[in-house]
């Protein structure tokens, strides 16, 4: 009797949960996928060189000290802690770790979007299939970048706030705390008050609250917002992200915010889950709340304006779809085939009530660390956690290190992280992935000298212009090689260089 209950208490330890088995193909996946997260965009390298200097420093800068162009100019770092957590993980496990880092933060998201969906529904196994769907749709923002804590604390924010509306959480002490982290971390903390904002709304349309018997919604969104201000540039941090959302012209000019396009196969699990919405709201016959109701309309209308909220569109929508949908399972229970599938998601649920799941996960995540610092590759092509040379000018800027240029240089625009992450602080850069801060004036500037607008000359006179770095086969360097002022120093599949002829 013993043994069989030492044996059934190993394979309740060892025996991986639904939600556990989808955890470790999320993380596996992220990954496989490292090579393509970090070399996507140059922000990789701005992020890590920042998170040096505040470790070499023990300052957050709040001043311009990456480029020429804007040298001194008041800086929002908005996303300090970030950079901080990123340079941390690089300097103990190199590139390695940061994938490491933003594949467990990516798996951790989507674990409780599965997770919240499952306390929704009780149906696992429909709550597995809207976090696949999750998974795919999110996936095209799988990115070594500090907006993947953003879905983390959004998928956190999002189910705090639903056991608040159902009464199972009462203090609202835990917001202001995430939110304390959140808005060091990125600035898309704005998020979490626009996702309270529809909860509170949507209750008080429900009389589920009222302004006098029940504050703590109200708290929970006030407290934020004040504690928001507990940040390295205080009420700033507000005015640059909602000065940058108001400029049209830098929104239009970020690949990240246009809308998605359903022509490319990618978003097609997005379009599958709007599709999905619509079914599931059509034929529910419950009424639906005003807080989801607000959630899955407020995200989905923000998510077609722009892509990047696909994935805060995943954390804050599917939970809600899942819900719905076992509603509808629930109403048609009459039929055979619903009935076979009720019983056997009922055996599904028994035998997991037996299990405590955990050890695979955890198992995977120390083999990933141990496997990468070990020196494996893990990667679906198997190339390594390395910046591309395909992508970034790796090979030109080892000739720069032996051949230094003087004076300023002008850079391609997503290059200018890679150039921090290798010069920086000896060489600063005429532009980087900080659109935000760079504004509108420079960026036109900068736009007016790769497509040789009226006056691109003048650009590179103004500002001391000695140098210039771009793709190899740019609409730039063409005319440089015609300039009798300018000399093509080095060459290769993916970068050209020119220095000026004095």
């Amino acid at each position: 009797m013993k043994n069989k209950d030492v044996v059934q208490r190993l394979l309740a330890v060892f025996i991986p949960r639904l939600g556990e088995i989808f955890f470790i193909a999320i993380f596996t996946a992220a990954i496989s996928l490292g090579p393509r997260m970090m070399n996507v965009d140059g922000d990789l390298g701005r992020h890590i060189t920042l998170g040096n200097y505040i470790i070499d420093s023990r300052d957050i800068p709040t001043e311009d000290i990456f480029s020429f162009t804007k040298a001194g100019n008041p800086l929002t770092p908005h996303e300090w802690f970030s950079d901080l957590l990123f340079a941390m993980i690089n300097a103990v496990a190199g590139l390695n770790g940061v994938i490491w880092l933003t594949a467990l933060v990516i798996a951790g998201s989507l674990w409780l979007v599965y997770k919240y969906s499952l306390n929704l529904s009780n149906m696992s196994l429909i709550a597995l299939l809207g976090a696949v769907l999750g998974a795919a749709a999110s996936s095209l923002h799988w990115l070594t970048r500090p907006h993947i804590f953003t879905i983390l604390l959004a998928a956190l924010w999002t189910g705090e706030l639903e056991k608040m509306r159902l009464g199972i959480r009462k203090s609202w002490l835990i917001f202001p705390f995430m939110m304390l982290i959140w808005v060091n971390l990125h600035g898309a903390f704005i998020a979490g008050l626009l996702i309270w904002a529809c909860y509170f709304i949507g209750m008080l349309l429900d009389r589920q609250i009222s302004l006098r018997n029940n504050q703590s919604f109200l708290w929970a969104g006030i407290s934020s917002i004040f504690i928001s201000l507990i940040n390295p540039d205080g009420i700033g941090i507000w005015k640059t992200g909602l000065g940058f959302l108001g400029n049209q012209y830098l929104v239009s000019h970020t690949a990240e915010y246009l809308p998605p396009d359903f022509q490319q196969l990618a978003f097609w699990p997005f379009l599958i889950l709007i599709l999905c919405s619509i079914v599931v709201f059509g034929l529910s016959k419950k009424r639906i709340a005003f807080p989801h109701l607000l959630i899955v309309g407020g995200w989905t209308i923000l998510a077609l304006y722009s892509a990047r909220n696909i994935p805060l569109y995943v954390v804050t929508v599917i939970p809600i779809l899942v819900s719905e949908a076992c509603g509808i399972v629930c109403d048609w229970k009459d039929s055979i085939l619903v009935d076979k599938f009720l019983d056997f998601q009922k055996k599904i649920a028994t035998t997991e009530e037996s299990l405590k799941g955990g050890f695979w996960s955890v198992v995977s995540v120390i083999l990933a660390i141990v496997l990468l610092l070990g020196g494996s590759k893990l990667d679906f092509q198997g190339i390594g956690n390395e910046f591309s040379k395909e992508v970034f000018p790796v090979e030109a800027t080892e000739w720069l290190d032996e051949n230094p240029p003087e004076g300023n240089g002008f850079n391609y625009f997503p290059w200018g992280g890679y150039l921090l992450y290798r010069f920086w602080p000896e060489r600063s850069v005429f532009i980087d992935g900080q659109t935000d801060f760079y504004g509108e004036e420079l960026t036109r500037e900068y736009e007016r000298v790769i497509t040789l607008s009226d006056g691109w000359q003048d650009v590179l006179h103004d500002y001391q212009i000695e140098w210039v770095i771009m793709p190899a086969g740019s609409e730039l360097g063409s005319a440089l090689d015609e300039s009798d002022f300018w000399n093509e120093a080095y060459q290769d599949q993916t970068t050209e260089i020119w220095i000026f002829r004095d």
